[in-house]
């Protein structure tokens, strides 16, 4: 078990290195020039000269490549062209509202379609089988964007025009200002992150439930006269894990580099509204610290998996 955590934690710092070199040598060649972005269509050419000195641009790529991995590995990510702070704590400003996001997102959504899921596994070919069915289809046809505007529609603008508010229209207010009004401006983000991905993971679950109870361990226990409860959730259940651990990980840790389209919906600042500024204006250090934040949580999220494999398959701790 120990070997294989080793083993994924060098072959992802592997990967970060090949990402941030493919990163850094894009945006060097990608059509656009930063120091013209900063200095307007009215600068000079020697002004030019001096915004490219000042940010080491004219310098070779080899040079700005390992000046950028030799800050990096200090927890140095460089600094923004326009604002001019540090890229680490722009990131970190925006942290809190995109963890809130996903954190709330991911348990609504468990909730939702963990249960529908096992529910229409236990049942196939029933009327709870078919309505679970319809919702995963429904909340796969459905982008985000537009169940975002949906949301804000049905629950903020109509009561609002009939004289209610029942939720705020957007924004993100830190749970230092008490928890009730920070879940009050996430409840809309959490519902519509939630219902796309609780369909999937309802589908997920359903498939994954039905195989494993048509398995002879299964067919075992159930002749041992154990009850069917105990026989779903305990034996089956438990054995689907590891697949909804996987798509959890993966989900997570790219919901956590920037939920795009969430956030712009809901005007939450977080790192995806970041992404989105940066790209916009040719930001190149804060584009390539969230690209490489991404990175990260793939990367650390690729292990947790591995050690959660470990708890709930023994034949992988033994091997």
């Amino acid at each position: 078990m120990i070997r294989l955590v080793g083993s994924r934690v060098i072959f992802g710092a592997i990967v970060l290195i090949a990402l941030s070199m493919f990163v850094f040598g894009l945006f060097f060649i990608a059509p656009g020039d930063p120091a013209r972005a900063l200095g307007g269509d009215q600068a000079t050419g020697e002004l030019l000269a001096q915004i490219r000195s000042q940010l080491g641009l004219d310098r070779p790529i080899y040079v700005q490549y390992g000046t950028f991995v030799g800050h990096a590995l200090h927890g140095d990510l460089g600094f923004s062209y326009h604002s001019q702070e540090s890229v680490l704590t722009l990131i970190m400003e925006r942290m809190p509202a995109t963890a809130s996001l996903v954190i709330g997102g991911v348990v609504t959504w468990l909730l939702i379609g963990i249960p529908i899921g096992v529910s229409s596994a236990k049942f196939p070919g029933t009327v709870r089988d078919r309505v679970g069915q319809g919702f995963t289809l429904v909340g796969l046809s459905f982008p985000s964007f537009v169940l975002g505007m949906l949301m804000l529609f049905a629950l903020y603008f109509l009561p609002r025009q009939a004289g209610i508010t029942l939720f705020p229209p957007g924004g993100y207010v830190p749970p230092s200002e008490g928890i009730g009004p920070w879940a009050w401006h996430l409840v809309l983000p959490w519902i519509t992150l939630a219902l796309v991905n609780a369909a999937i993971y309802a589908r997920l679950t359903r498939g994954q439930l039905m195989d494993v109870l048509g398995e002879d361990y299964i067919r075992t226990a159930r002749a041992k006269g154990i009850s069917e409860r105990r026989v779903v959730y305990k034996h089956g259940l438990r054995s689907t894990l590891t697949a909804i651990i996987t798509q959890l990980g993966s989900d997570v840790a790219m919901l956590l580099g920037g939920a795009i389209i969430t956030e712009q919906v809901f005007n939450l600042q977080g790192v995806g509204a970041l992404a989105v500024t940066a790209v916009t204006a040719q930001d190149r250090p804060v584009i390539i610290g969230v690209v490489l934040l991404g990175g990260t949580f793939v990367v650390v999220a690729n292990v947790v998996v591995d050690i959660l494999y470990g708890l709930l398959d023994p034949r992988i701790r033994l091997a």
